[in-house]
């Protein structure tokens, strides 16, 4: 990651608030396990990393990793417990409430835990701090009920109640990454919520694995997947100096779906596709059945390669979709983040790339235990630039024969 090195220096030589406590919750060891492991590098290798991020308090530790557990009774009940001290400590406690790979027994029964379930164990976490801690701040890289943020109707307004939920704990801050609509944050005007955009990590992710691209506006074109993404992709399609089409979903507005109306087609809006490579944006993908719908469509029109992105591959319904339109030349590559679960078998796809979000939760864990300033963080202008100008220079090496999920390392 490349960082301003004089403006880090005048932000890190600051001593941190207090030391750091890392509380990473079930089901989140994986991003967990790899920022203890960079925060951890920051300061045993000083030569190879930056030597400003030496001035952790508790650093002596072999981890800064603080023991926590959510055992369960047989009813399914369930309490949270912090097995070791954390007072005084700056508390980051870092939860994935999509990873429905972890279960628990109740009545006899092997349960998945659901993001209600993971949910209320961080709540009993920050209950069992006892405010013992110096500060508490959440990681929740998927923003609990984030696609449940507006009221249309008589119904509830699950993300916002969260967020005051966690502001009445006593919770200080919250890291969360690609919120479905960031307008959900002015539930909690007094509350630091930091909304980060992963667009640098998934760049450089694209230039590092995919061979071959001419990133200009004769052969590459971004193509927002609805209006609703608009902002994103306007947003890629700038950094990248390329023009953007839009689709925009067509609804029967006379019936519900599983909780919303269903789409009856997407409409196209833009210059011609044909020749072109694309690049389609967005944040959750679920079922994935509009992304492949769109890149039907866009196969029609005799495009290119198409590039899928987006933060959070979630593939609610199975991979066997994307395998089969793979297999049938629908598209070419899908770049997602390890901010949520995947499983292990997923990751060895030919066509799946994961970018590697953990150094960059690290740093923000870093700057705000030195309680400076996140901005330069948030705006990754300057990084994307001086990836792009090193692609074009040929100074990276494409990393791998496409997708090496499964060998993922820190780095």
């Amino acid at each position: 990651m490349i960082i301003d090195a004089q403006n880090w220096a005048d932000n890190l030589r600051s001593q941190p608030v207090a030391p750091i406590g890392l509380i990473v919750m079930p089901g989140a060891e994986k991003l967990g396990d790899m920022v203890n492991y960079y925060l951890k590098q920051w300061t045993i290798e000083p030569e190879n990393h930056d030597e400003l991020l030496l001035t952790f308090p508790g650093a002596d530790k072999d981890t800064f990793e603080i023991k926590v557990s959510c055992p369960r009774f047989g009813s399914g009940e369930a309490k949270g417990m912090i097995e070791e001290t954390i007072r005084g400590y700056d508390l980051y406690i870092i939860t994935d409430v999509t990873n429905y790979s972890i279960e628990y027994e109740m009545y006899g029964k092997s349960v998945p835990m659901s993001p209600d379930d993971h949910y209320m164990n961080l709540r009993r976490i920050i209950a069992a701090t006892c405010d013992k801690g110096f500060r508490i701040n959440v990681i929740m890289p998927y923003l609990y009920e984030g696609r449940q943020h507006k009221r249309a109707t008589r119904e509830s307004l699950d993300c916002a109640m969260m967020l005051q939920d966690l502001t009445a704990m006593g919770v200080k801050n919250i890291i969360t990454f690609d919120a479905h609509d960031p307008r959900v944050l002015n539930a909690v005007p007094n509350m630091s919520v930091e909304n980060v955009q992963p667009t640098y990590q998934m760049i450089k992710a694209i230039l590092n694995n995919i061979p071959d691209l001419q990133i200009d506006k004769n052969h590459m074109m971004v193509i927002s997947p609805d209006e609703g993404a608009a902002n994103r992709n306007i947003y890629y399609s700038s950094m990248l100096g390329l023009n953007m089409g839009m689709f925009y979903k067509r609804r029967d507005y006379s019936r519900i779906v599983n909780g919303r109306n269903p789409i009856v087609a997407h409409e196209y809006l833009g210059e011609p596709v044909e020749g072109m490579d694309i690049i389609i944006a967005d944040d959750i993908l679920a079922t994935g059945d509009s992304m492949l719908d769109l890149a039907r469509q866009l196969k029609g029109m005799k495009c290119g390669r198409i590039i899928m992105i987006a933060t959070f591959g979630l593939f609610t319904m199975g991979i066997e979709a994307f395998r089969e339109a793979y297999q049938a030349g629908l598209f070419d590559y899908l770049v997602i983040t390890n901010l949520t679960y995947l499983p292990e078998e997923y990751l060895a796809e030919p066509w799946l790339i994961q970018a590697n979000l953990a150094k960059y939760t690290a740093y923000f864990i870093a700057t705000l235990n030195h309680d400076r300033s996140v901005s330069k963080l948030l705006n990754p202008t300057a990084r994307i630039e001086k990836i792009l100008e090193r692609y074009r220079n040929g100074e990276l090496e494409i990393q791998k024969s496409f997708a090496k999920g499964s060998q993922l390392k820190f780095e």
